[in-house]
């Protein structure tokens, strides 16, 4: 991706989380120039991933395949005896045309957050002893305390206000339904590692590689500087 791209998705991030009050901490306002000064005092935001982020899958068409996210709180399951927090908070903004593909996760469990703007679908297909998609079984889904079937494959629309419970082992991916326009979404789970805990399928990459077109807006995730 090219820097300047992923500045304007930040950009747009930040005013949507602004039109709907969802108010930002501290980290997620410094510039890359103040990163440049700050300490350990800030290890936690280092270590643990916070703030800004951004991921094409490794396709190269972030319109079509990618959204902009923040994680606001995390732990760190390889570093537990420093960073204690079981649990982790993120926001997440898809526009229409937006496509988060296929995966599971092995460690966490998570819920989905429709925050505010347009209707997210979900589609969800459970997994198989090999980790395949199950293409055939029924799918238990739980939403804000409303447990039902659905088949395979079924595509799960949240409304703003609703979420969804996605398990480990599930295959989910989600989308903008069309025509209502960009969504922001909350995420709520069990300690979060991109890293290790996302099995894609088809295999996608998760970090972008960055065009370096124009100064960044905002560091991301896994770009701030060693502490000084």
């Amino acid at each position: 991706m090219k820097r300047s791209e992923i500045n304007k998705a930040l950009r747009e991030l930040e005013a949507m989380c602004q039109k709907y009050c969802c108010y930002l901490p501290p980290f997620c306002h410094f510039t890359p120039e103040q990163w440049q000064t700050l300490g350990h005092e800030y290890d936690e935001v280092r270590d643990c991933m916070l703030g800004w982020d951004i991921t094409d899958y490794g396709m190269g068409d972030f319109d079509r395949v990618g959204f902009s996210l923040i994680t606001l709180r995390n732990g760190n399951r390889a570093m537990a005896d420093k960073y204690p927090k079981v649990y982790a908070e993120k926001l997440l903004y898809l526009k229409e045309g937006q496509y988060a593909p296929n995966h599971f996760h092995w460690f966490k469990t998570e819920d989905i957050i429709n925050r505010g703007g347009g209707n997210v679908l979900i589609r969800v297909y459970n997994s198989l002893p090999d980790e395949s998609i199950d293409y055939e079984s029924d799918v238990t889904v739980h939403t804000d305390g409303r447990t039902y079937t659905v088949p395979a494959g079924t595509q799960i629309r949240l409304t703003p206000g609703e979420s969804i419970h996605v398990q480990q082992y599930l295959y989910h991916d989600f989308t903008v339904e069309e025509g209502t326009g960009p969504v922001l979404l909350g995420e709520v789970s069990q300690c979060n590692d991109d890293n290790t805990d996302n099995r894609f399928e088809p295999p996608v990459g998760r970090f972008p590689t960055i065009e370096e077109d124009e100064p960044p807006y905002r560091l991301l995730c896994n770009e701030y500087p060693a502490a000084k």
